[in-house]
């Protein structure tokens, strides 16, 4: 039939049907409006909170979460991990994938069966390397993990300032200078964030002990508070914009965290103009409510909560206009973290080869050979001989490296290299015990094919001491486990670990020990043996870098980030009632123990670690920014300039050892008005045999001004400042320059 057989009017309808049904696909095709790259991130969540419905937006303020927990079971699409939020189909919103932690990618209760990740070394490796930019590469490696497995966003970034050795999370975090803390913990967020992975720094704020940390208060004066624990994440946030801020389990000044309008809007919003989203920690919700008024965005996995009610308050408010604008600026907060971070343009999980995960392998060791700290090195006890016997003793040196416990515990590939024969669950954690299998026997057993390598467990004293004696060179591994929910009672390793060490270093005198440890520890043998390395919990590949370390290939240049006491009166709270009590995760409180429900931080207010040992003087076991190295440094010509609001310190470096190595320029401020020295700058430099180098190190604003409280703001008082080039926090005996500063 022709289609001149069709009447006109037929004709004329068709033709107009299927330009409309052509406009109308070409219509759906076009992208959103919100998914325009070219756009701004502000123009695109405008746009896409105008096309959201009341029942979206109240989907987002609330997360599951992502694992199976007695009756509750995994969400369906959930990858499994830490928590989850659905995606939102019709406008092609992604879901979040959420993950810990910040040492790696974890496998909580082994949810994905056998999924294993790279770890890094502990926050004090991290933080001891003085390098930013090799903390960006840790970050980008676990956020590149984190997209592997179809996570978006990663619960890394652990800035708590580490105000006790005997804390149970200090291993997760960067230590005791907020200054330097802020700055790694900025590189690590930047480096997660460049993966198009929302990044969350925690824990938000004061989470300083582990011993009563869903009730207790951490109490101090706001000055204080602000220049040293708020200072910290204050650098974090405003330098790398992370996506996501985590608040914490306790009180601070009798308001829980998750709580305090002061720390979620006044400080987080007004002072330091925080644009990303403020989500809970798991279980940290006791009055729903007043989170929802403080300013927290999201609840995390309200399963765990004691007032699991934050969604409730929200509906209920969202239907008047002023709790519907309250509800649209939470949604604001968690659509600006998503879009800002390429969460809704790159959602691809890219498959993981073998090339990159020996990458990812690489740069864990890395991190660790610039962060473990030469203690001791007596007599050139190392780097070891290439040739002879040398006997490995204790610490399952024969099969891994131990890591801290708790949620940032992150699953190796290949399993644990020991098994724990406590069964893992929310009720025993910090469990399990995991070990890294990279066995430092097998590393050095590679690393000097010309020495023979003997493994000993160390279990039987007599058989030990005979063997050391016969052994041209020692090594005693001794380990101390930490995790989150526990403090330990004291700095001390175990009696039998003590005794060991003992029993080797009477009989040989080139005995090494290599501490695995997540805090300072109690050296009573430190005298009588010839060297000591603190490998801080070394990572995935930390058998290989200790047996770098060891042997000489690389050079030790690790400082430490945590000042040792000599013994616990020496600390602002030398009792610590609770601590070394396990009660698991969840129930929080299963057993009632007396412990602080008062943290007085105003005995040592704004003076953490090096600063109250500074202004009490006290002489440290080993202060802050020590570490020693296979060769020796001077510095000379310290020079301080002022270049209108930035003030630059310039000094020379010299290698004046036979070894190529890393040196760690520190430089202090000492303040007119007495109070104590404060890291303004630092700098790694690599220098051959006799090499000399000028080094610029740009010095902190914050090292030389105080928080007016009135004015809610930093101000620089005016006086002459003095900067010393030191080789710890203890040291005066470096080159010092001064310089007038005005007001500012």
């Amino acid at each position: 039939m022709s289609s001149n057989s069709f009447p006109l009017k037929k004709r004329l309808a068709l033709a107009v049907g299927m330009t409309a049904f052509l406009t109308g696909s070409l219509a759906m095709a076009a992208p959103a409006p919100w998914q325009d790259k070219s756009a701004s991130t502000q123009d695109r969540v405008a746009t896409l909170m105008k096309a959201m419905t009341k029942a979206e937006k109240l989907h987002l303020v609330t997360s599951e979460l992502g694992y199976g927990y007695g009756s509750y079971k995994k969400p369906a699409g959930a990858a499994g991990s830490a928590a989850y939020v659905a995606p939102i189909g019709r406008l092609g919103v992604p879901a979040l994938q959420i993950s810990d932690a910040g040492l790696g990618v974890t496998n909580p209760l082994n949810v994905r069966p056998g999924d294993g990740a790279t770890v890094l070394p502990a926050g004090q490796a991290m933080s001891g390397s003085f390098d930013p930019a090799l903390t960006r590469e840790g970050g980008a490696m676990i956020g590149t993990e984190a997209r592997h497995r179809g996570f978006n966003v990663l619960l890394a970034g652990a800035v708590t300032l580490v105000r006790d050795p005997r804390a149970g999370r200090n291993f997760e975090y960067m230590g005791e200078d907020p200054i330097l803390a802020g700055a790694i913990a900025a590189a690590q967020v930047e480096g997660v964030q460049s993966q198009h992975v929302i990044s969350t720094v925690k824990h938000y704020a004061v989470n300083s002990y582990e011993t009563g940390r869903m009730k207790s208060s951490l109490d101090l004066a706001l000055p204080a508070l602000n220049e040293s624990d708020l200072l910290a994440f204050r650098i974090a946030v405003q330098e790398a914009k992370p996506g996501s801020i985590m608040c914490s389990y306790n009180r601070v000044n009798d308001l829980y965290a998750c709580q305090s309008p002061y720390l979620l809007t006044d400080v987080l919003r007004s002072e330091w103009g925080y644009e990303g989203f403020v989500m809970s920690d798991w279980g940290a919700l006791v009055d729903s409510a007043a989170a929802v008024k403080a300013g927290l965005d999201q609840d995390s996995a309200p399963t765990f909560d004691s007032d699991p009610k934050f969604i409730d308050h929200m509906r209920k408010m969202a239907d008047k206009p002023e709790g519907a604008a309250l509800l649209d600026m939470k949604v604001r907060h968690i659509l600006t973290a998503m879009i800002a971070n390429g969460l809704f343009d790159d959602q691809e999980r890219p498959a993981e080869g073998a090339a990159e995960i020996a990458a990812h392998m690489a740069v864990a060791r890395r991190i660790e050979e610039a962060g473990a700290v030469l203690m001791r090195n007596e007599h050139e006890t190392l780097p070891l001989a290439s040739s002879g016997t040398i006997l490995v003793i204790g610490g399952h040196a024969d099969k891994g490296v131990i890591a801290g416990g708790g949620s940032s515990a992150v699953l190796p590939r290949g399993g644990s290299a020991v098994v724990d024969p406590i069964q893992a669950s929310l009720e025993t954690a910090p469990h399990p015990i995991i070990y890294n299998p990279n066995a430092p026997v097998d590393a050095l057993r590679a690393a000097m094919p010309g020495a023979k390598i003997v493994y000993n467990e160390g279990t039987d004293l007599a058989q030990v001491a005979d063997l050391a004696g016969k052994a041209d060179a020692v090594i005693v591994f001794a380990t101390k486990w930490q995790g989150e929910t526990l403090d330990a009672p004291d700095l001390a390793l175990e009696d039998s670990d003590n005794a060991l060490i003992e029993a080797v270093a009477r009989v040989n005198k080139k005995s090494v020990v290599v501490l695995e440890t997540g805090n300072p520890v109690v050296m009573p043998w430190f005298g009588k043996v010839g060297a000591v390395l603190e490998a801080w919990y070394p990572g995935s590949s930390g058998g290989d870098a200790i047996a770098n370390l060891l042997t000489g290939k690389v050079a030790p240049s690790g400082r430490l980030t945590t000042t040792w006491p000599k013994a616990l009166s020496d600390l602002p709270r030398p009792e610590l009632p609770g601590a070394g009590h396990h009660a698991g995760a969840v129930p929080f409180e299963k057993v009632q123990v007396a412990y602080l429900k008062n943290y007085n931080l105003n005995i040592e207010g704004a003076n953490v670690g090096y600063r109250w040992f500074a202004d009490r003087k006290i002489t440290p076991a080993f202060p802050f920014g020590f570490g020693l190295s296979y060769t020796q440094f001077s510095h000379d010509a310290l020079t301080v300039s002022k270049n209108g609001e930035t003030i630059m310190a310039r000094a020379t470096v010299t290698n004046k050892g036979k070894r190529v190595g890393d040196d760690v320029v520190q430089i202090y401020a000492h303040a007119p008005d007495g109070t104590p020295l404060r890291l303004a700058g630092y700098a790694r430099v690599t220098l051959s045999p006799g090499e000399s180098r000028v080094v610029d190190v740009p010095l902190s604003p914050y090292a030389t001004s105080r928080y007016d409280l009135a004015q809610k703001d930093w101000k620089q008082p005016a006086g002459s400042y003095r900067f010393v080039l030191a080789q710890n926090a203890a040291d005066q005996t470096g080159p010092s320059a001064s310089i007038q500063i005005d007001a500012q």
